[in-house]
């Protein structure tokens, strides 16, 4: 009997050991370090509604993307890596301030559908919005005029993503 718990001891030592040991490696985390980009203070995800200068609202809660594209300010309204968008099908790289959070584009090629847009008056504000919930995050304004509608100048406003369930549209 004294064999069999000395090997039991012994067995359930070499795992905890083996587990230990294992334990503390950090081989592959190397992928998860923190990288600054050019456009970061920028970057993020916002929920945007988007109207006309008569107030007539055309689509609510779309999901717009500013990010970082080899130090270039970009903005996408595409799901993922897919064809479908949320918004009214904008792609496109932008021109930006870091310092006063601004942003616009002059006759930038739309990825999305191939057309040409204009952004105007773009602007990141720090904590000028509430989520769904009251948590008060940044907001975000511009205007959009595109090649195939120059008449309509489209109003984008909404608010940072908090990415909380309860925030979510």
């Amino acid at each position: 009997m004294k064999k069999i718990k000395f090997n039991i001891a012994l067995i359930l030592f070499g795992i905890c050991s083996l587990a230990t040991f294992t334990a503390c490696e950090e081989d592959g985390y190397a992928d998860y370090e923190p990288v600054e980009t050019a456009t970061q203070k920028m970057n993020g995800e916002f929920w945007i509604d988007i109207s006309d200068a008569d107030g007539n609202v055309y689509a609510q809660h779309t999901l717009h993307k500013l990010y970082d594209n080899n130090g270039q300010l970009m903005i996408t309204d595409r799901i993922g890596s897919t064809e479908n968008f949320t918004g009214w099908y904008t792609e496109a790289a932008l021109d930006f301030n870091l310092q006063d959070l601004t942003f616009s584009a002059t006759d930038a090629e739309n990825t999305s559908d191939g057309s040409i847009v204009t952004i105007t008056e773009g602007k990141i504000l720090k904590n000028a919005a509430r989520s769904a919930t009251g948590v008060v995050v940044d907001s975000i304004y511009f205007k959009a005029v595109y090649d195939y509608d120059p008449e309509t100048v489209l109003t984008f406003a909404g608010h940072r993503r908090t990415g909380f369930e309860e925030d979510e549209f």
